[in-house]
């Protein structure tokens, strides 16, 4: 695999045979927590195998190279998100699920000592969990400058107002801080440059976690969504990070390697779902012919291959990129896998309910659940729409400066020389006296 070292391999098997021996066999169990207790509980058997991950050497391995000593590339680490991503609730046991992993990277990239210390320690040690608040109920806030939340400097202060809503990690009763992203010079001449972010521990008084909010009838499964309203909220101003107009700018230096993480995890999930889809197809013969042996599905088991393996190559390249040219040169790419590999899941999981038949829209297969998690995903960190728009602005943009002499990729228009000469010379040339 693409930027696979050794150290990645090591790590690989071992989350292999730590999902073998722990994780799968309590899946059932954990579903059944998340159904029992609901969105507002920690889930016993997380707690309990969390604890064994450490013991393993699996703790915090999305810490990237570059900002801690032992950290992996993105092509390292992005191997690993596939295994973890096999089951939807393995990332945390971890301590890699979002969105801590996106909160804590943001903190260790851009917070200050005193942050790190707050903020960043707990929650590397699995001891705190986080929420990330930006989404808007009232604004379309796939364009963030639509953000009405605001951050207005008041003395040592802060002061805090907004409405959120999917804010993940919210109703987790072990969720410590918020980060938040809000206008904090609304009337600024760049639209870029109105937003910051600032961190706001859980307790303040204003914060108020509203309702939990269901992802396709899941609650806490596959996500922790919530409504938060932030009411005359006061922070020091010391929990500003990196200063104020850098919102935009920290929002693009979490979202790279979390799309990474997402499209890993979205492929390992996709491959396991592709394994139960051929399992299925030999186990079941309606009308006295095994699945297997049909042409429909045969067809969606190889387009499913296909599909899996052109988004994990995507992926990877985007990860190397990332590594070998940086995040702002890779966009083009990191665009193009967040708008892939949840696509592509989607398509998977569809076809294996069709397969599963009626058990396939239950949860006895994890079909609904992934589905939900993936359809989600097509929306979360912006939605296919704007990413597309991205890739071909960028696109277009590309081309403006090359020679297309060099190329071959002129789009003018035939001179009318040409075409008189090629009238001419052509197969069937005008006959003479032909009128005009």
């Amino acid at each position: 695999m693409i930027g696979m070292t050794d150290r990645s391999r090591n790590l690989r098997e071992s989350l292999i045979a730590f999902m073998a021996k722990h994780v799968y066999p309590n899946e059932r169990r954990y579903y059944l927590e998340a159904e029992r207790l609901g969105p507002w509980s920690v889930y016993p058997v997380v707690e309990e195998l969390k604890p064994l991950a450490r013991e393993a050497g699996l703790w915090n391995l999305f810490l990237p190279a570059g900002e801690v000593p032992d950290g992996l590339t993105n092509a390292e680490y992005a191997p690993l998100c596939e295994i973890m991503g096999r089951s939807l609730f393995a990332p945390e046991i971890f301590n890699c699920s979002a969105p801590d992993t996106g909160n804590m990277e943001t903190i260790l990239r851009y917070g200050t000592e005193e942050q790190k210390e707050r903020f960043l320690k707990p929650l590397l040690a699995g001891e705190m969990r986080s929420a990330f608040a930006m989404t808007e109920p009232l604004e379309a806030s796939s364009d963030a400058t639509n953000i009405r939340s605001t951050i207005i400097r008041d003395g040592d202060e802060y002061l805090l107002n907004g409405r959120k809503w999917y804010t993940t990690g919210a109703t987790d009763p072990r969720c410590g801080v918020f980060i938040f992203m809000g206008k904090s010079d609304p009337d600024g001449e760049d639209r870029h440059r109105q937003q910051s972010m600032i961190l706001v521990p859980r307790d303040t008084p204003g914060v108020r976690v509203v309702r939990a909010l269901p992802v396709f009838g899941f609650y806490g499964v596959p996500d922790r969504a919530a409504e938060v309203v932030f009411d005359n909220v006061r922070v020091p101003a010391t929990n500003m990070l990196l200063g104020e107009g850098r919102g935009f700018e920290i929002a693009q230096g979490r979202l790279g390697p979390g799309r990474i993480h997402h499209c890993m995890r979205l492929i390992g999930l996709t491959e396991r779902i592709l394994e139960r889809m051929c399992r299925r197809a030999e186990i079941r013969t309606p009308f006295g012919k095994a699945l297997s042996e049909q042409t429909v599905t045969l067809e969606r088991i190889a387009q499913s291959r296909i599909l899996i393996d052109q988004a994990r190559l995507l992926t990877m390249n985007a990860a190397h990129m990332m590594d070998t040219v940086g995040n702002k040169v890779a966009r083009r790419e990191i665009a193009m896998i967040k708008v892939v590999a949840p696509s592509m899941a989607q398509q998977v999981i569809d076809w294996a309910i069709q397969m599963f038949g009626g058990g396939g829209t239950s949860n006895d297969h994890m079909l609904t659940a992934a589905y939900a998690m993936t359809r989600v995903l097509r929306l979360a960190d912006g939605p296919d729409e704007v990413h597309r728009n991205q890739i071909a602005k960028l696109e277009i943009r590309g081309w403006r400066n090359t020679d297309p002499a060099l190329t071959g990729g002129s789009a003018d228009i035939l001179p009318i020389e040409e075409a008189d000469r090629m009238a001419r010379e052509g197969l069937w040339p005008k006959p003479e006296g032909f009128p005009a």
